[in-house]
C-alpha cells in the first residue's frame, strides 16, 4: 500500500511540469497588467520539490536530475531558443546531460536547494532543508551527494544565506578607488576568509572524492538561487588552498543553456576578427530617467590604462573619452569577436531594468546602455568582458542572474566575464592584461582566466583582488 501511494504521488506530481510548460507558452502584450499569482507559482515549485525528494528517497538520482532541469523557470533557455528556426526546446534527458559534459570535456557540478515549510512563532515559513549536488563526469558517470543543511547551519551557528550575504558585503567594503576597492581591513579579510572556508565545506567537501584528480581539470559549476553569488574560484579548503589552484573553473546558468550556447556557436557560420576595447568613456551627464536623482560620475583613469594595455596586445586602438559614445560602441559591437568594456556599471532595481553601462553621451543617445537594450542586439562575439563593479550580479531567477551578463548571452555572445563585486584598478589591470595575453596564445577562455588569476594572485594575494571575476557560458 505504501509503495502504491508513492507511485500515485509521483504520477500526480508529474502534472506540475505540464502547467508550467503551458505558462511558458503564453505570450502577453508588453503593456499587459496580467500577473501570475505568486501563491500558485509557489505551489508549483513545491510540487517539483516534493517530486525530487520522492525520487531521491527511491534512489533515482538521474531521474531527480531530469526533474530538476524541468523545474527551473528557464526564461534564458527560451530566449536562447529563439536563435533556432523551430524555437522548440525540450527538457534535457539524462543522455543529453551526459553529452553536454562530454562535449565540454568538463565535470559538471549541479547544485539544488530543497525547501520545507516550518512553523516559526506561529507563522508558516519556507526554509532550506537540504542541498543536493549532482556531479556529471565527461565519461557519463553521474553521482549524487545530499547534505543536511539544517545540521550544517546548526554546526556553524549561521545560515547559508547569511554566509553568502556576508561574503557579498565584504566585496563592497574598503577604500573606494576609481573602480572599487584598493584596501581592505584585516577584520574584513579574516571574516571573509571564514565565509570562503564555510562555503568550501558545504559546497565542495561533500563531492571532493568524485571531483577530478588530474591537475587543472575543467569544472563547470551550475548553481541555484543564492549560490549564483558565490565566487567559486576563491573558496578555500582547510589547508588554505583556493579552488582555482586545483581546477579550471567556469559557471553556467543551466546545463540546458550551456547546451544551447554550444549549438548556437556551432551553427553560426559568420566569423569576425574585430576586437573592441573601451575604457574611461566620458560619463553621462543626465540620469537614465528624467526626474531621478543623479550624482556626477568620476572619470576612470585606471580603466583607461587597462584599455590601452589590452589594445596594444591586439595592435588596435581603444575607444577612450568622447570617442566612446554609446552609438559608436553599439555599432562596433555588432561585428566584434572580442568586446572589452572597462567603464562604470550599475545594478538596476527591477526585472525590467536589471543593469546598465555608462558611455559617452552624444546627440544620438543619452550614454546609458541598458540590459534591455543589450538583449535586443545581434552580436557575433566569442567573448564579452564587463570590467566594471558588480557586473555578474542582478535579480536571481531559476536559471541564473538577470543582469548585464545574461543580456549579452541573449544578444549572441558565447561567453561573458563579469564581476561579483567591487574591483580595484591596479589588480584588475594586471588580471585583464594577463588574461588577454594568454588568450592570444590559447583561445580557451577558461584556461586564460585561470592562468591570469594564478599570476595576479602572486602579486595581489587577497582574493578580492584576483577572484572577483567569473566566466559565464562556453569555456
Amino acid at each position: 500500500m505504501k509503495k502504491s501511494k508513492m507511485a500515485y504521488s509521483l504520477v500526480k506530481l508529474r502534472l506540475a511540469p505540464v502547467f508550467l510548460s503551458f505558462l511558458s507558452c503564453l505570450t502577453l502584450p508588453s503593456n499587459s497588467t496580467i500577473a501570475l499569482d505568486k501563491t500558485l507559482l509557489a505551489q508549483q515549485a513545491l510540487s517539483y520539490q516534493q517530486k525530487i525528494k520522492s525520487l531521491l528517497r527511491q534512489n533515482q538520482p538521474t531521474s531527480a536530475l531530469e526533474i530538476l532541469k524541468q523545474s527551473r523557470n528557464l526564461a534564458l533557455v527560451d530566449l536562447l531558443a529563439q536563435s533556432f528556426p523551430t524555437r522548440n526546446v525540450n527538457a534535457p534527458t539524462t543522455e543529453t546531460i551526459k553529452q553536454v559534459a562530454k562535449n565540454q570535456n568538463a565535470t559538471l557540478v549541479q547544485y539544488s536547494l530543497l525547501y520545507q515549510n516550518v512553523n516559526v512563532a506561529g507563522k508558516r515559513q519556507t526554509q532550506t532543508s537540504d542541498l543536493v549536488i549532482w556531479v556529471i563526469q565527461p565519461t557519463g558517470e553521474i553521482s549524487l551527494r545530499q547534505v543536511d543543511l539544517k545540521a550544517w547551519q546548526s554546526k556553524n551557528k549561521t545560515t547559508l544565506a547569511d554566509v553568502i550575504n556576508h561574503l557579498q558585503q565584504s566585496h563592497s567594503q574598503g577604500i573606494e578607488g576609481h573602480k572599487g576597492i584598493i584596501k581592505i581591513s584585516d577584520t574584513t579579510q579574516n571574516s571573509s576568509s571564514l565565509a570562503r572556508k564555510q562555503l568550501h565545506e558545504l559546497l565542495i567537501q561533500p563531492i571532493s572524492d568524485i571531483l577530478p584528480t588530474k591537475p587543472e581539470a575543467r569544472v563547470i559549476f551550475i548553481p541555484q538561487d543564492k549560490l549564483f553569488l558565490v565566487p567559486f574560484a576563491t573558496l578555500q579548503d582547510e589547508n588554505n588552498q583556493y579552488l582555482i589552484e586545483k581546477y579550471i573553473i567556469s559557471t553556467a546558468p543551466s546545463i540546458q543553456a550551456l547546451d544551447l550556447l554550444a549549438k548556437r556557436h556551432n551553427s553560426n557560420t559568420k566569423s569576425t576578427q574585430d576586437v573592441l576595447i573601451v575604457g574611461n568613456p566620458t560619463m553621462p551627464t543626465k540620469p537614465l530617467n528624467p526626474g531621478e536623482s543623479f550624482s556626477k560620475l568620476s572619470p576612470l583613469p585606471g580603466a583607461e590604462k587597462e584599455a590601452k594595455n589590452i589594445a596594444s596586445i591586439y595592435n588596435t586602438q581603444a575607444l577612450i573619452g568622447d570617442a566612446a559614445t554609446e552609438t559608436t560602441v553599439v555599432k562596433r559591437m555588432s561585428n566584434a569577436r572580442i568586446i572589452h568594456l572597462a567603464t562604470s556599471g550599475f545594478l538596476g532595481n527591477s526585472i525590467e531594468n536589471p543593469g546598465l553601462l555608462a558611455f559617452a553621451p552624444s546627440s544620438q543617445d543619452d550614454g546609458w546602455l541598458t540590459a534591455a537594450e543589450v538583449s535586443k542586439l545581434k552580436l557575433k562575439a566569442e567573448l564579452v568582458i564587463l570590467s566594471s563593479c558588480d557586473s555578474a550580479l542582478g535579480k536571481i531567477t531559476g536559471d541564473g542572474v538577470i543582469g548585464l551578463s545574461r543580456a549579452f548571452l541573449v544578444a549572441g555572445a558565447n561567453s561573458v566575464i563579469a564581476s561579483y563585486g567591487k574591483i580595484s584598478d591596479e589588480s584588475t589591470t594586471t588580471l585583464m592584461t594577463e588574461f588577454h595575453s594568454n588568450l592570444t596564445k590559447n583561445p580557451d577562455k577558461a584556461v586564460a582566466l585561470h592562468q591570469a588569476m594564478l599570476v595576479t594572485m602572486k602579486k595581489y594575494p587577497n582574493p578580492q583582488d584576483w577572484g572577483m571575476f567569473t566566466l559565464v557560458g562556453l569555456p
